[in-house]
């Protein structure tokens, strides 16, 4: 009496089973397809869209000379008021250009408005106070991916649309070990023991806490009484912003760090500055960004693209994406172009082209960073038409375990994966041609290396958890792959 229902359940469990098979079988073509629709897709056509669509700020053409307002350029006045009335006055009227005529001037931080382009003449020098109480009242900032309430940037815009820093002239952070930088903590940059520093449980952990708490940015106050360093350079939630031809040198920390801001521009910069954590150029939840003609001669990181830290990444929710860099010049720094290490809210569709990475002090072309903590993922990194020197470590390095705290492993799985480099040539590779880092539970995904020389590398390859890498026309220390 059952056996017809049996024979009509059993008949429909097979027929589940082959759909349910059948849907899995053209879930992984539809997925193979994409995959190679992507990979087929020239990317720079993507990236000519991008710099096509990129808006670059125009100004009113009317001046304001600082002079007018009160400036003396005696290398010892103190500019800040001065420099706020012709922003001001260039702002009241519609916008235009800010004028600094050659000169030293000595200044506290400066605040930029919408429509504004400060524009410093060849020959001037600006002199940032070394008076910390200039950088007060504290303002809505960021420290290595968390955002508080800190000391003023040098220069500085919250939320402004339309803003540029330009001309021939020269930003002296006038930082140095015996101001701003002792604060890192190092004995080589001036710290003495004893003496306060970043890493004391009032500054750097309790503002991890503070992040790990979800406690309110308006809270996070920080500034007098604390050790932690400014940024040069910060537009903050900015829209069409311009950097171009100016110089930076002697940054108390990162150098030019547009965050949570929309089409930035940053033109024939030239970075010099070798102090503790003086990145050149590090968009943060910042999308189409253009760097270009620019020299980055540093003590961290020539360009490290981010996304916030642990718990503020996963807050916000903004990947960095659409992020060209080409025509530059690398030379000391910890990497070339870098993904990292707070990059939570993920990074994607970074454009490499047509560089210089050249310096014995110069530690990786191409890198990648992040840890279980951080996690977040970077999708879509394009290298093409560089000429590597030489490097100490790696020419790509991608690392899942990175830390220079305390224990950095969580519950984040980073994903990396669609990492094309094509005609690279390299004359001395360092320790490791390729060295890939990933985890069991995520490998490193498609890794592609097309038109590849790399010679005068130690070791040609160091690989954990990565699917095969594809090679075409493709040696290193002359083997081919």
């Amino acid at each position: 009496m059952n056996s017809p229902k049996l024979f009509f359940a059993l008949c429909v469990l097979v027929t589940s089973l082959y759909a349910c098979k059948n849907e899995k079988s053209q879930k992984k073509e539809i997925s193979e397809a994409n995959t190679k629709t992507i990979s087929e897709a020239n990317p720079w056509d993507e990236a000519d869209k991008i710099l096509n669509n990129l808006i670059v700020p125009e100004f009113p053409d009317q001046e304001f000379n600082v002079k007018d307002y009160g400036a003396v350029a005696d290398a010892e006045t103190n500019n800040s008021e001065a420099f706020a009335k012709a922003i001001k006055a260039c702002f009241d009227a519609g916008g235009g250009k800010v004028v600094v005529p050659a000169g030293k001037y000595v200044t506290g931080p400066i605040h930029l408005k919408s429509n504004v382009n400060f524009h410093v003449e060849e020959g001037v020098e600006i002199l940032f106070s070394k008076n910390k109480e200039d950088y007060l009242p504290v303002v809505h900032t960021s420290y290595e991916g968390v955002e508080l309430m800190n000391y003023s940037p040098l220069i500085y815009a919250y939320e402004q649309k339309n803003i540029a820093v330009t001309g021939k002239g020269v930003f002296n952070g006038q930082a140095s070990n015996e101001n701003w930088w002792p604060w890192c903590g190092a004995e080589r940059y001036g710290h003495l023991e004893g003496e306060p520093q970043q890493k004391d449980e009032h500054n750097l952990p309790s503002l991890r806490k503070m992040n790990e708490a979800g406690t309110p940015v308006e809270e996070r106050i920080f500034g007098e009484g604390h050790q932690l360093r400014p940024t040069f350079f910060q537009p903050f939630g900015c829209e069409n912003v311009l950097v171009k031809g100016v110089t930076f040198t002697n940054a108390p920390f990162w150098v030019m760090h547009p965050i949570k801001s929309n089409h930035v521009t940053v033109d024939g910069v030239t970075v010099k500055s070798h102090g503790p954590n003086n990145d050149g150029c590090d968009p943060e939840y910042a999308k189409n960004v253009h760097i270009t003609n620019c020299l980055f001669d540093t003590g961290d990181d020539c360009i490290a693209i981010k996304s916030g830290r642990n718990e503020d990444g996963r807050r916000v929710k903004i990947p960095s994406e659409n992020i060209i860099v080409e025509n530059c010049e690398m030379k000391d720094g910890h990497g070339g172009v870098v993904m990292g290490s707070e990059i939570s809210a993920g990074v994607r569709n970074v454009f490499v082209r047509n560089c210089k990475m050249d310096s014995p002090n110069l530690d990786r072309a191409i890198r990648i960073k992040t840890n279980t903590l951080r996690g977040g993922f970077v999708d879509g990194v394009y290298v093409k038409d560089v000429q590597v020197g030489q490097v100490k470590e790696a020419v790509l390095k991608v690392n899942t375990h990175y830390g220079i705290y305390a224990n950095q492993e969580g519950e984040f799985i980073p994903e990396i994966k669609n990492i094309y480099l094509e005609n690279i040539t390299v004359e001395k590779g360092g320790k490791y041609g390729l060295l890939i880092k990933g985890r069991e539970a995520t490998p490193v995904a498609n890794i592609n290396l097309k038109n590849v020389t790399i010679k005068g590398a130690e070791k040609p390859l160091e690989i954990e958890f990565a699917e095969e890498i594809n090679y075409s026309n493709t040696t290193i220390n002359g083997q081919q792959y």
